[in-house]
């Protein structure tokens, strides 16, 4: 049996979540409400990573851009600049060359999406692009609109 790249890197980060998991058993609704909107917005741009990554797999890339419209809803940041700068560093990421000529003899036409998303979601550029676009970057969306309930199993930090 032969794993798409995408698909053998869910499983292993599903594996090494499951302790993690075992302890949050009983949330039930994204825990997005309860970080930074800092933390938000580089979650977001990983997402966009993503989609973009495997836009051909309509399953991961409807999932991963279903995600990105909820985590526009606990993030302030500027949209009107945003949009262009997420791209050019996304595509920036998406076209650099992680070929590897040990793996291509065993897996034709790898191209390290996912390691190249990650390597951009702890990059200083987002980093960067984070404190110029992010408003308000430390608040928590949860704790600004807490007179309002958190979804169900959701705690505010």
């Amino acid at each position: 049996m032969r794993l798409r790249p995408f698909r053998l890197a869910v499983m292993v980060s599903t594996l090494l979540s499951l302790p993690a998991q075992a302890s949050a058993q009983g949330i039930t609704s994204p825990q997005a409400v309860t970080r930074t909107h800092a933390q938000n917005y580089k979650d977001m741009v990983l997402a966009t990573c993503l989609t973009q990554a495997y836009r051909s797999d309509t399953g991961v890339s409807t999932d991963a851009g279903s995600s990105i419209s909820a985590l526009r809803d606990w993030t302030y940041f500027d949209m009107d600049r945003s949009p262009d700068a997420v791209k050019s560093l996304v595509d920036s990421y998406l076209a650099r060359d992680y070929s590897n000529p040990l793996v291509e003899s065993e897996i034709k036409g790898v191209r390290f999406d996912f390691l190249k998303c990650m390597d951009l979601y702890h990059s200083k550029a987002l980093d960067d692009l984070a404190k110029q676009l992010v408003i308000h970057p430390n608040r928590v969306y949860g704790h600004e609109y807490s007179s309002r309930p958190l979804a169900p199993g959701a705690t505010a930090r």
